[in-house]
C-alpha cells in the first residue's frame, strides 16, 4: 500500500458554540491541512497519484475557507467549526473528487491537530 500526501493552508476565524471558554469569542487561526491518499498499486510510470492533482483539489475547497469568517459558511451554521468537523468538511468536499481517501488533518496551531478517516 501507497500512500501519499500533500499540505496547503488557509487562515480565517471562527468561535466555538456552546463551548465555555477563550474559544466560545471570536478568533483567527492559520490552519494547516494535510490530505492523505492511498492506493495499492502505481501507475505505469510508478505514480501512486499526481501531487498537483491533489494540490489544485485541495486548494479549491480551501479557497472556500480562506479569510473567511467559518460561522458565517452555510456547512458551519448547522455544524459547529471546530478542528475535528473542518477536517470532515474538507474530506466530504474531495471524496467525489478523489478516490482512495485515507483521510484529512487539520491544524488549529504547531501542536494541535484532529483527523477524520472513514472506516
Amino acid at each position: 500500500m501507497f500512500t501519499v500526501k500533500v499540505e496547503a493552508s488557509f487562515s480565517s476565524a471562527h468561535n466555538l458554540k456552546g463551548y465555555k471558554g477563550k474559544c466560545e469569542e471570536l478568533h483567527g487561526h492559520n490552519w494547516r491541512v494535510e490530505l492523505a491518499v492511498a492506493k495499492c498499486k502505481l501507475d505505469k510510470i510508478g505514480i501512486a497519484l499526481d501531487f498537483r492533482y491533489l494540490k489544485n483539489n485541495l486548494h479549491k475547497v480551501l479557497e472556500r475557507l480562506d479569510h473567511k469568517y467559518l460561522n458565517s459558511i452555510p456547512y458551519f451554521k448547522k455544524t459547529n467549526p471546530t478542528s475535528e468537523n473542518i477536517a470532515k468538511y474538507i474530506y466530504d468536499s474531495l471524496k467525489n473528487k478523489i478516490s482512495n481517501i485515507s483521510s484529512v488533518t487539520v491544524w488549529e496551531s504547531d501542536k494541535s491537530c484532529a483527523t477524520y478517516h472513514e472506516e
